[in-house]
């Protein structure tokens, strides 16, 4: 497939989340609601196509409808599966409620306060939050850590969009040796499903630890990687995704993103 030539006519959907504006399904929304002005014209046509160097503007109603989407981060425990219940299994979706929100209250299990108050909880939980809110990336279900559940299509794109450059770290426990051989596959020579994977950080912490630091989200990635080289995933934690950490949330708890975080 050849690039598309500059000066050819896009859709304009397909344009807004190219830069970042929305997604795809909520640049139609705005489209349809008249919210979209392409070089100080109102579009309210969908399908319109547009020059690619178009000066596009979302008005104020789409703008606050933005804003108000809400990121969720979750400490995963093992056993829930990231998006729709499968097999009998529950969706770690049913974690952000009011009990289990990371506050300044939470205690640790000895009935201890927390040290370091949340400095993230200005955000009152809301039912409404629940709409539309879906995971920007997996965590299978004997994983546990870090996992992101948004109603933003721009932060869904930036995390699991085809050229993501955001990094995910993970802290692995291993069954089996790993020497200088297998840890230079595991950084660049591996494939999977025919597909040559990018070049990953691997490195040793430890006799049956390692670190992984990837930017793409093959299905079940790390332990099929791990498999290729004859080691046994025991325990796999998601600790980062870009610059935001797990931190201290503590197992089964979850938080919203501050409006001053990003990923990148």
């Amino acid at each position: 497939m050849t690039d598309q030539p500059e000066n050819e006519n896009i859709r304009l959907s397909k344009l807004m989340s190219g830069q970042g504006l929305c997604s795809r399904r909520e640049a139609d929304h705005f489209i349809e609601q008249g919210l979209v002005s392409v070089d100080g014209e109102i579009i309210d046509v969908l399908g319109t196509r547009v020059s690619p160097n178009a000066t596009i503007v979302l008005h104020q109603q789409a703008q606050q409808s933005q804003d108000n989407k809400v990121t969720v981060l979750i400490n995963k425990p093992v056993g829930y599966v990231s998006g729709q219940a499968e097999d009998g299994y529950t969706p770690a979706v049913v974690l952000v409620n009011r009990a289990n929100q990371f506050n300044n209250s939470s205690k640790y299990q000895d009935g201890s306060k927390y040290k370091n108050k949340d400095k993230h909880t200005a955000i009152r939980f809301s039912q409404k939050h629940l709409q539309g809110l879906a995971p920007a990336g997996r965590l299978d279900i004997d994983s546990q850590g870090l996992l992101i559940l948004t109603q933003d299509g721009r932060v869904a794109k930036t995390l699991i969009g085809e050229n993501s450059p955001v990094e995910k770290e993970y802290l692995v426990r291993v069954d089996g040796h790993v020497g200088q051989e297998e840890l230079a596959l595991l950084n660049h020579g591996l494939s999977l499903d025919g597909k040559l994977l990018k070049p990953a950080k691997v490195s040793r912490l430890n006799e049956d630890q390692l670190k992984f630091i990837l930017t793409e989200g093959r299905k079940r990635q790390i332990r099929r990687m791990c498999d290729q080289v004859e080691v046994n995933v025991t325990g796999l934690k998601r600790v980062r995704i870009g610059k935001i950490m797990l931190g201290h949330l503590p197992e089964g708890q979850w938080r919203y993103l501050g409006k001053n975080e990003s990923f990148i």
